[in-house]
């Protein structure tokens, strides 16, 4: 039966009516503490259809933007997960910069715990969502075109060096 359903709604993401959707749930999805990355779908749906590049990065920055601030929203909430982390330098590094370092919440392994610490320290909302949002539509850009503009000779060249 779950497998069922899994089969059901991977094909519904398929589906190409619904790719802006599906760009959406896993932008967001992948902007909470759950480790996925939300570029793959953002370049296949760049891909499929060009027209879209613009509503795709636009869509894409919002989703990724609304799962960071599930993370703030986390952090703020938190009262003990970091009491003992308090003292050491990345809390002062952040304290120091503020709500700047929301520029850094694209980046994979660390943006979603930024985002977080950020809202636990309740850095100032909005100034955090601007600067999320800036970080990711820089990102989102910078990738999507990468991947789609940077001839597929250099890529194949990068995975082979890599081995």
């Amino acid at each position: 039966m779950i497998e069922s359903g899994i089969h059901w709604l991977l094909n519904v993401l398929a589906l190409p009516q619904y790719g802006l959707t599906s760009v959406f749930i896993v932008s967001f999805v992948s902007a909470t503490l759950i480790p996925m990355g939300s570029e793959p779908a953002v370049f296949a749906v760049a891909k499929a259809n060009a027209a879209l590049f613009w509503p795709v990065i636009l869509i894409a920055t919002v989703g990724n933007t609304l799962g960071g601030i599930v993370d703030y929203w986390m952090g703020y909430g938190a009262k003990k997960a970091f009491a003992e982390e308090r003292e050491t330098r990345w809390f002062g590094w952040l304290q120091r910069f503020g709500a700047k370092t929301m520029l850094l919440g694209w980046v994979p392994g660390i943006g979603d715990p930024i985002c977080t610490v950020g809202g636990w320290l309740k850095l100032p909302f909005w100034p955090c969502v601007g600067y999320m949002a800036l970080g990711k539509f820089l990102r989102y850009v910078t990738v999507t075109v990468l991947l789609l503009y940077v001839p597929d000779g250099f890529w194949r060249g990068i995975a082979h060096w890599l081995g």
